[in-house]
């Protein structure tokens, strides 16, 4: 199985406040990543992950004839940041981030605040899961930066049409 790596780790201490990037930080059952201000409040949405690898697709879909669009990462508000690996497209995905072990409960739903970061973000995040998955978290642990990203379940890809 080969393994990607965790190359980001993002929190919000308040809503609408700016994104904290991180070099490690505390992941648990009960409230997600430590100081985020939504982990704690859902269960079910305690951690979000995007991959490089859709996030750069979807700022493709946003290029011009200047170019590429320069977007941090930390635009797209997930709290993890992957590259090297495919993350599950089904509920009931499991993946594993350094000695944290995340179960896929649904595709992140990207919000209308992405098209304030850059006009048609939101549109552009919508297929194929590029907005990420939203995870409860099923063994706490500390994440690094660097830290293995494996898949340990990944069921049949479903395809899921969000709203918007």
């Amino acid at each position: 199985m080969l393994a990607g790596r965790l190359i980001g780790i993002a929190r919000r201490p308040a809503r609408r406040a700016p994104m904290e990037e991180l070099y490690e930080g505390s992941i648990s059952i009960e409230g997600g990543l430590d100081g985020d201000h939504k982990g704690a409040k859902f269960p079910r949405r305690r951690i979000t992950v995007l991959s490089r690898e859709a996030w750069e697709l979807a700022l493709a879909d946003l290029t011009d004839l200047a170019g590429r669009v320069p977007l941090p990462w930390t635009f797209r508000r997930a709290n993890l940041f992957v590259e090297g690996v495919r993350l599950p497209r089904a509920l009931g995905g499991v993946v594993q981030v350094g000695d944290v072990i995340l179960e896929v409960t649904y595709p992140t739903q990207p919000c209308s605040r992405m098209n304030e970061a850059h006009p048609g973000l939101l549109k552009a995040l919508h297929p194929d899961w590029r907005g990420g998955i939203t995870c409860a978290v099923r063994q706490s642990g500390v994440v690094r930066i660097g830290d293995p990203v494996k898949v340990l379940v990944s069921p049949p890809e479903k395809k899921i049409r969000l709203p918007g």
